[in-house]
C-alpha cells in the first residue's frame, strides 16, 4: 500500500532525475503543469452552453478593499460621506466617477459600472477567496478560480503557453483548486523581469540537451513500469511542457522590452501598469485569462492621501489598456473586469480612513458588454444597496457566461462533491449588447 511519504520520495526522485539529466531546473512557477486526479462530469447535467461573447478575460484585482465612494460611486451631495472627493462627468451620459479617475472618465462610454456589489464578509482572506471562487473558504477543500474553470472546460488558448497567468505576489490566490494543477495560473511576480529560468544551464548545447532529454525518456519508461503510471506521468509531463515552453516562439510574449518606450510609458512605469501591458501581450499570444493585482487599498489610515495615488496608477493603466485593445481590434473579444474583495465604510474614521465594508463597485469593459451604463445603485449615503444587488458569484457567472462556459454543468471533485461554475451565481445577461 502506498503512503504519502512514499509518494513524496518518488516525486523527489523524479525531480532530481529530470534536473540532472536535462540540465534545467523546473520553473518555480511551473507547478501548475502537474496533473492531478481526474474529475468526473456529473451524469445528467446539462451540457448546453451560451454562445461566447468574449474569448479572453483580463481581471484587474484591487487587493485590500477599494472604496466605491472614492472611485466609481461618488456621493458629491453628501459631504459627510464624500469627504474632499469631488465627482466628475464622463463620456457616458449620467455616469459620474471620482475626480481621481480623469483618464477613465474619458473611457466610460466603453464601460459598465456595477454599483450594487455586496459580499457576505468583510474579512480579507474570506472575501478574497469568495470573490475568486464564488465559494466560502473551507479547510477541507480548495475551489478553483475562474481561470481554472476556463482551462478545465476549454483548454489552453495556446498549447505552448500556460492556460492562464497571475501577475502579482498574493500567495492566497486559489489557483487550480481541486482541479489538476495544470489548470492553475503561472505566477509572475515582476512583469518587467520576463519569464525566468527558461534556458538550459550554461554550457548545455541543443545537442546535449536533446541527448539528456532522450535519456530522461528512457529512464521514465523504466520508472513508470514500476510505479503508479498516473503519478509518474504527471511529473514527466512537467518537463515535457517546460521544454515546449522553452522552445516556443511565443515565449517573446513575456518580454516587455519588445514594446516601444512610448507604449510602456502610456501604461505607467510601475508594476501594475507593466502588468497590464503584459496582459495585452499575453492575450495577443493566446493566453485567455490573465489576472493583474494592485494592492494597498486597505486604507484604514490616510485614505484621502493613499487613494489618489492608487487611483492614478489604476487610471493610467486601465485607460491605456482600453485604448490599446480598441486600436488593435481586440476590445470586443476581450473582457476587462475591475473588482475588489469588498469596499470601505461610508463613515470616515478618526484617522481620516475608511474601514472594511461589504458594499463596493465593479467595472466591466469589452467582451460583449454594453458600454456607457450603470447597473444597480446604493443609497444616498452609500451604506446600503438601493437596487439590483449583485454578489461575487453573479459577477463570476457573468464572466463565465461571456466565455461560453457551461454554468450548470456539474463537476465532481476528487472527494465526490458536486460543483458548478460560480456556484449559484446568476449571469447578468441583460448587460450584454
Amino acid at each position: 500500500m502506498k503512503t504519502p511519504n512514499n509518494d513524496l520520495s518518488r516525486r523527489a526522485v523524479l525531480t532530481r532525475m529530470a534536473q540532472s539529466c536535462l540540465g534545467v531546473g523546473m520553473l518555480p512557477s511551473m507547478e501548475h503543469l502537474f496533473s492531478g486526479k481526474a474529475l468526473a462530469v456529473g451524469e445528467g447535467s446539462a451540457t448546453a452552453k451560451q454562445a461566447a461573447t468574449a474569448r479572453n478575460v483580463i481581471f484587474l484585482y484591487m487587493t485590500g478593499g477599494q472604496s466605491h465612494l472614492d472611485t466609481w460611486d461618488p456621493k458629491p451631495d453628501n459631504k459627510e460621506v464624500a469627504g474632499p472627493v469631488k465627482a466628475i462627468k464622463t463620456s457616458a451620459d449620467g455616469v459620474q466617477v471620482s475626480e481621481y479617475l480623469p483618464r477613465m472618465a474619458k473611457q466610460m462610454h466603453h464601460a459598465c459600472v456595477i454599483n450594487s456589489m455586496a459580499t457576505n464578509t468583510a474579512a480579507h482572506e474570506q472575501a478574497n477567496y469568495f470573490m475568486h471562487t464564488s465559494f466560502g473558504l473551507r479547510s477541507t477543500i480548495k475551489h478553483p478560480g475562474m481561470g481554472a474553470w476556463l482551462s478545465f472546460f476549454q483548454g489552453p488558448g495556446n498549447p505552448a503557453l500556460p492556460p492562464y497567468v497571475y501577475v502579482g505576489n498574493d500567495s492566497r490566490h486559489p489557483g487550480a483548486g481541486f482541479f489538476a494543477k495544470r489548470h492553475g495560473p503561472l505566477m509572475v511576480n515582476n512583469p518587467e523581469a520576463g519569464l525566468q529560468n527558461v534556458s538550459p544551464q550554461k554550457g548545455v548545447t541543443d545537442e546535449r540537451f536533446g541527448m539528456r532529454r532522450d535519456l530522461a525518456h528512457s529512464l521514465d519508461a523504466e520508472f513508470q513500469g514500476k510505479w503508479d503510471t498516473r503519478g509518474v506521468k504527471a511529473y514527466s509531463d512537467v518537463y515535457a511542457d517546460a521544454v515546449k515552453l522553452m522552445k516556443s516562439e511565443d515565449l517573446v510574449a513575456f518580454d516587455l522590452t519588445k514594446e516601444p518606450d512610448a507604449v510602456r510609458q502610456a501604461y505607467g512605469k510601475d508594476t501594475f501598469g507593466q502588468g497590464c501591458l503584459l496582459a495585452r501581450r499575453l492575450v495577443e499570444h493566446g493566453v485567455r485569462f490573465i489576472e493583474v493585482s494592485l494592492g494597498s487599498w486597505d486604507t484604514h489610515v490616510a485614505n484621502f492621501i493613499n487613494v489618489p495615488q492608487l487611483c492614478n496608477t489604476l487610471d493610467t493603466a486601465l485607460a491605456a489598456l482600453i485604448t490599446d485593445l480598441e486600436q488593435r481590434g481586440m476590445l470586443d473579444s476581450t473582457m476587462i473586469v475591475v473588482s475588489s474583495e469588498f469596499g470601505r465604510t461610508p463613515k470616515i474614521n478618526q484617522n481620516q480612513g475608511r474601514d472594511h465594508y461589504p458594499i463596493f463597485s465593479s467595472v466591466i469593459v469589452g467582451g460583449g458588454i454594453k458600454g456607457g451604463i450603470k447597473y444597480g445603485s446604493t443609497t444616498p449615503d452609500g451604506a446600503g444597496i438601493a437596487t439590483d444587488k449583485v454578489g461575487p458569484p453573479d459577477l463570476n457567472a457573468t464572466i463565465g457566461y461571456a466565455l461560453g462556459l457551461p454554468l450548470d454543468q456539474v463537476i465532481y471533485s476528487p472527494s465526490k462533491r458536486p460543483f458548478t461554475v460560480a456556484d449559484k451565481g446568476q449571469p447578468l445577461t441583460h448587460l450584454f449588447a
